[in-house]
C-alpha cells in the first residue's frame, strides 16, 4: 500500500486536522506499515496491530504531549511512534542506533515516561497528575494499561490511591482478551457512550445535589439509586471493581470502532472529573490474519514471510537454545520426581515452559505478571516438601528482591531460581537486559548461584539445584547453546568447585556463564602470540572455588575476569574480594558491562562495546603482560 496519508503526519496536529473517514484510511496505512516494517526487523506485532485505532483517537481527542500518555510495558507503541515524529526513522527500529521498541523520553517530548517492564503505567501517570495537581496545571495524564498488565499487583496498589486521592486520571484498559456477545455488546456500547455524555452526566451531578439536600433520607435515597444503576451496569461489565475502587468505570468500548472511541475520550475530557477508567476491547494482532489466529506467536516475533506469517529461517542451522535445553530438561526432572514444579510469570513459552505445562498441568502454575507472589508462593510450596523452580527473566527477577531474600532465602527453602536471559539480549534494550543478576543474587547469604559453559552444564547444573536442601540459582543467557552433545544421564556437581579447562603460565583467564566460550577463544589467540593462558570455570558465583582459583591466580600473578554483567559488585569484585581476604598480590583486569545503562543492538554487538569479547579478552591479557 503506497502511503498516502501518513507521509504527512508528523506530529498529532498534523493527525488532528484530518476527517474521521481520513482517520479510518490512516489507520489501515498503519497497519501496513508496521506488518513490513516488522517482518524485517523483528519486534512485538500483536500487540502493535492491536491499539492501532486506540492510540489515533488518544492523540486525536487529547492535547499531547501536553496532555501525558504513560504507556504500560511500552511494547504497543509503534503507531504512537509513527505519528509522533519518527516515521522517517522507523525503519530503524530495534536496531542498533536506531528508535528502541519503547517508549523513551531521549527519543521525543512525547514519550511521556520510560518503560519495558509491566503494571506501573498507572503508578506513573497518577503522579503525573498529580504533580500537575500541585502545580496548578489543568493538563491530563492518560495510562494505557493492557488486561495482562492488570495482573500485576503494582496496578491495583495504583489504582487503590488514586481512589483515594479522587484527582483527574483517565485510565485506558486494553483488553484483549474478552469477547462479548452481539447483543450485550450493543448494550454495552449505549450504556458506556450513553451513560458517559454530558446530558447524563449533568443530571446525576444534579440528582446527587437535591437529594443531599434532604439529609438523612435523600443520602438513603441517593444510595439505593447509585446501587440500582451499579447493579444493572455491573451485571452486563466488570465496571463494580473499578467503581468499588472509586473510578468511573466506562466501557465496554469497542476498541477497533473509531467514532465510538472518538466520541468517549470526547465526552471523558470535556465532562468528567476525578479518576475514570475506560474499558476497551481490542483484537491482538488486528488487520494480519496469522498474527490474529496466534496472537501468542506473534507478541513477539523474529523476522518473518509477511505474505505466509512464517518465521525466516536462520542462514545457518543452530544449535537449540539455553531455553529450550532447561524446558526439556524440567521435563525430564518431573518426570523423575513428582515432587518438581514449575512457576513462571506470564511467559510459559519465552521460558520454555509450554511442554511441561502440557504434560503436568497440575504441577504448572502461571501466576501471571507477579514476581513478587510468584517467589513467595513457590517458598509457600516449599515448605510442604515441594521442588519449586521459578523461571523468569532476569530483569524481571529485579522485581522480586525482597521475595527472594526474605521469603526464600532467610528461612533457606529449597528454591531454585531459574534465571533466563542473563546478560545482554539483544533487540529490546536497556529495560530488558539480565546484566545485574550476578550482583544482586550473589551477595544474599544461604544461596548457590551457578552458571553454565554450555548447554550441558545448564542441565547437570539444573539437577543439581532442584534438589539441594536450600536456595540455589542457575542463570543462562538468552540464545543458542555451543551444540556439545548431551548425556543421557546426569552429573551431580560438587558445591563450590570450579574446573580448570587448560593450564597456562602467563595469565589466568576467569570467565563466568556464557564468557567461557569466548574467553578459551581468546586462549587460543593468546597462544598464536606466545601468550599461556590457563582458564578456569568457576562454575559457581558463590560459593566460589577460592582454592582452585586462588592456587592458579598466585602460581601466574595475572588475573583477567570476564562476565556478562555489570562490572559493579558482579563477579569481578567477588573475585577481588577473594584475593583480598587472602592476600595475595595479583594483577586483575575486570571485564563486563561498564557504568551505563546499554543500548540495543544485536548480542555480539553489545559484546564488542562492553569489551568481553575474544579480541577484548585478548587485548586484556596483553596489557597485563606489559
Amino acid at each position: 500500500m503506497t502511503s498516502q496519508i501518513l507521509s504527512h503526519i508528523d506530529s498529532p496536529e498534523d493527525l488532528r486536522l484530518l476527517d474521521p473517514k481520513q482517520l479510518l484510511n490512516l489507520a489501515e496505512e498503519i497497519r501496513e506499515t508496521i506488518i513490513d516494517t516488522v517482518s524485517v526487523t523483528g519486534g512485538h506485532l500483536a500487540p502493535c496491530l492491536g491499539v492501532v485505532e486506540l492510540t489515533l483517537a488518544l492523540h486525536y481527542i487529547f492535547d499531547t504531549p501536553t496532555d501525558k500518555l504513560v504507556w504500560d510495558v511500552g511494547h504497543q507503541v509503534y503507531t504512537h511512534k509513527l505519528i509522533t515524529g519518527r516515521r522517517d526513522q522507523f525503519h530503524t527500529l530495534r536496531q542498533y542506533k536506531g528508535i528502541s521498541g519503547f517508549p523513551k523520553r531521549e527519543e521525543s517530548p512525547y514519550d511521556t515516561f520510560n518503560t519495558g517492564h509491566s503494571s506501573t503505567s498507572i503508578s506513573a501517570a497518577l503522579g503525573i497528575s498529580l504533580a500537575k495537581y500541585l502545580k496548578g496545571d489543568t493538563a491530563r495524564a492518560i495510562a494505557v494499561i493492557g488486561d495482562g498488565s492488570m495482573t500485576g499487583g503494582m496496578a491495583f496498589e495504583a489504582l487503590n490511591q488514586a481512589g483515594h486521592l479522587d484527582k483527574n486520571l483517565i485510565v485506558i484498559l486494553n483488553d484483549n482478551e474478552m469477547s462479548i456477545a452481539p447483543n450485550v455488546g450493543a448494550l454495552s456500547t449505549f450504556l458506556s457512550r450513553k451513560l458517559s455524555g454530558k446530558t447524563i452526566v449533568h443530571i446525576k451531578k444534579e440528582m446527587e445535589s437535591f437529594l443531599k439536600g434532604f439529609h438523612s433520607v435523600g443520602e438513603n435515597i441517593l444510595q439505593v439509586l447509585k446501587k440500582s444503576e451499579e447493579s444493572f451496569k455491573g451485571f452486563f461489565t466488570p465496571g463494580m471493581l473499578f467503581e468499588a475502587l472509586k473510578f468511573e468505570y466506562i466501557g465496554p468500548i469497542a476498541g477497533h470502532d473509531l467514532p465510538a472511541l472518538l466520541e468517549t475520550f470526547e465526552n471523558v475530557r470535556d465532562h468528567h472529573d476525578g479518576p475514570v477508567l475506560i474499558h476497551v476491547l481490542t483484537t491482538k494482532g488486528k488487520g494480519y490474519v496469522p498474527a490474529e489466529q496466534n496472537p501468542g506467536a506473534f507478541h513477539g516475533v523474529g523476522p518473518f514471510n509477511k505474505a505466509t506469517g512464517i518465521p525466516l529461517p536462520p542462514k545457518t542451522k543452530t544449535p537449540p537454545s539455553y531455553t529450550q535445553i532447561f524446558g526439556e530438561t524440567m521435563v525430564d526432572l518431573a518426570e523423575k520426581d513428582p515432587r518438581v514444579v514449575a512457576i513462571t510469570a506470564a511467559m510459559p513459552a519465552g521460558t520454555g515452559l509450554v511442554e511441561f505445562s502440557e504434560k503436568f498441568p497440575d504441577r504448572f502454575f502461571d501466576v501471571g505478571i507477579a514476581e513478587q507472589h510468584g517467589v513467595t508462593f513457590a517458598a509457600g510450596l516449599a515448605t510442604e516438601g515441594i521442588l519449586p523452580v521459578v523461571a523468569v527473566y532476569s530483569t524481571f527477577f529485579q522485581r522480586a528482591m525482597d521475595q527472594i531474600i526474605h521469603d526464600v532465602c532467610l528461612p533457606n527453602l529449597p528454591v531454585t531460581f531459574a534465571i533466563d536471559r542473563g546478560g545482554v539480549v539483544g533487540a529490546d534494550g536497556a529495560t530488558h537486559h539480565g546484566v545485574f543478576d550476578l550482583s544482586f543474587f550473589r551477595f544474599i547469604p544461604n544461596m548457590v548461584f551457578m552458571a553454565p559453559k554450555d548447554e550441558e552444564e545448564l542441565r547437570n547444573m539444573l539437577y543439581t539445584a532442584t534438589f539441594l536442601p536450600g536456595p540455589s540459582a542457575v542463570r543462562y543467557s538468552r540464545g543458542n547453546g555451543l551444540g556439545v552433545p548431551l548425556s543421557e544421564g546426569y552429573e551431580k556437581l560438587a558445591i563450590g568447585k570450579g574446573e580448570l579447562l587448560q593450564e597456562g603460565t602467563d595469565v589466568l583467564l576467569l570467565p563466568i556463564g556464557n564468557r567461557v566460550a569466548p574467553a578459551m577463544e581468546a586462549a587460543e589467540g593468546l597462544q598464536k602470540l606466545g601468550i599461556s593462558a590457563a582458564v578456569i570455570n568457576p562454575r559457581f558465583i558463590t560459593p566460589l572455588d577460592g582454592d582452585l582459583i586462588c592456587q592458579w591466580a598466585e602460581k601466574i600473578g595475572k588475573v583477567v575476569t570476564i562476565e556478562d554483567n555489570v562490572k559493579k559488585g558482579g563477579f569481578g569484585s567477588g573475585i577481588l574480594e577473594l584475593f583480598a581476604r587472602r592476600k595475595l598480590q595479583v594483577d586483575c583486569t575486570v571485564l563486563g558491562i561498564p557504568d551505563i545503562f546499554m543500548e540495543h543492538g544485536p548480542q555480539s554487538t553489545l559484546w564488542q562495546l562492553a569489551k568481553i569479547d575474544p579480541p577484548a579478552i585478548i587485548q586484556a591479557a596483553m596489557d597485563l603482560q606489559e
